[in-house]
């Protein structure tokens, strides 16, 4: 077996399950879950329509580039959102989802044959896959600590010289998975200025730029290089998604966009690994990058939601709105001494409602301790009332001083 595969650590919902092990939650309350980001609201008919008509598209393989139709629908959503031109044929690819292409990328990336172990550098807390990718590439994670006190900005102004003189890749989340925090313009300028002088690629996780709650929309690194003069994108794939977007988690569908000459081999890559798009779900993604109003419709939903639930919490957590994506990233009572599993074992036990441990989504490094202990991250992903419920439930719990299973 690949001997990198014992270095991988198990996925939070792994951990959740052995966290809740042997708990047998009260039955007195049904159970209301904000531990994963599955989108709940409802998928647009004209999408399952759009699915249901294309069946014909079964009986052929389909291409690893996609058509012109579909990469055209990629280059068309990327003017009007972002005021972007893209070449359909040199810029942009379909995914199955960004999860798989944040992981194939790593692949696409990362130079293990170098004389100095490769670095592949990510946010901390951050998204378990940026991790896997490196892990399984043969580099070596860096862990960048996140700032509470600047709403949790990324603090690349930490990372040594010395690790980005061996890295390959940066892994940005933008708006970010678990804090909602959005890059600014300075930031972006921060970091091309780094890859323009060590060499590493960008990979610019956006899946959640739909949903944001302030008037003005996240920036993505597309429209950040465009601002700066770097309309060649050199060095930088921005990688997004319809799960979020459109409520389609099941239909696998996203697409990269960026540098031509890493989408060139990013394809080839594709090529041999069997990363082709089917002709369904290719007819079904055309038609949702092909509409707003649904987008405009799910968002105004959880704009609602969280106007609902955050007053709610904000007196018993220490939480705030965040920029954009649906997720709340809530420090717990000092009571809890920093324990946020024991915090959501007994929220779990006592009020069946689940919330996922911060430190699953971060780790302890050597420059800092575990960013997301003694936090938790709530995903305000079912209908406004079910939230509600759940924040209110919270509430209890915590005025309670509940200590139940600690």
């Amino acid at each position: 077996m690949n001997p990198l595969l014992s270095k991988l650590q198990p996925y939070p919902f792994e951990r959740l399950r052995l966290l809740f092990e042997g708990v047998k939650p009260n039955a007195d309350y049904a159970p209301v879950s904000l531990g994963i980001g599955e989108p709940k609201h409802a998928t647009p008919e004209f999408i399952k329509d759009a699915l249901a008509a294309s069946m014909s598209t079964l009986a052929a393989y389909p291409a690893t580039a996609g058509n012109l139709k579909l990469r055209t629908a990629f280059t068309d959503w990327l003017q009007r959102r972002y005021g972007l031109q893209l070449d359909p044929a040199a810029q942009v690819l379909p995914v199955n989802g960004s999860r798989e292409a944040l992981f194939s990328l790593a692949q696409t990336v990362i130079d293990a044959s170098t004389s100095r172990a490769p670095v592949v550098v990510s946010p901390n807390p951050f998204y378990q896959i940026y991790e896997g990718a490196a892990l399984l590439a043969g580099a070596e994670p860096y862990y960048v600590p996140s700032v509470a006190s600047r709403n949790f900005a990324v603090d690349w102004d930490s990372v040594p010289e010395a690790i980005w003189e061996r890295t390959q890749l940066v892994f940005v989340c933008s708006p970010g998975n678990p804090t909602g925090a959005v890059m600014p313009l300075d930031e972006w300028k921060k970091l091309f200025a780094l890859s323009d002088r060590f060499g590493f690629v960008i990979a610019a996780d956006e899946c959640y730029s739909e949903i944001y709650f302030r008037d003005e929309p996240p920036l993505s690194g597309l429209e950040a290089a465009a601002k700066l003069g770097r309309s060649d994108f050199k060095n930088l794939i921005a990688l997004t998604s319809l799960s979020k977007r459109s409520n389609v988690p099941g239909l696998r569908s996203g697409f990269v966009a960026g540098d031509a000459a890493i989408i060139k081999s990013f394809l080839l890559y594709r090529t041999y690994h069997g990363s082709a798009m089917s002709g369904t779900v290719a007819a079904a993604s055309i038609a949702a990058w092909s509409d707003e109003a649904h987008v405009v419709e799910n968002r105004a939903k959880y704009r609602a939601k969280f106007a609902a639930v955050t007053p709610l919490l904000e007196p018993v957590l220490d939480v705030r709105l965040p920029d954009a994506s649906f997720y709340l990233w809530a420090g717990v009572p000092e009571v809890w001494a920093g324990d946020d599993e024991s915090f959501a074992r007994a929220l779990y036990a006592q009020y069946n409602v689940t919330v996922l441990p911060g430190s699953y989504l971060a780790r302890d490094t050597a420059h800092s301790p575990n960013p997301g202990r003694g936090r938790i991250r709530m995903a305000l992903v079912a209908e406004t009332a079910e939230c509600v419920e759940a924040a209110e439930r919270i509430v209890r719990f915590v005025q309670s001083g509940a200590q139940g299973q600690r």
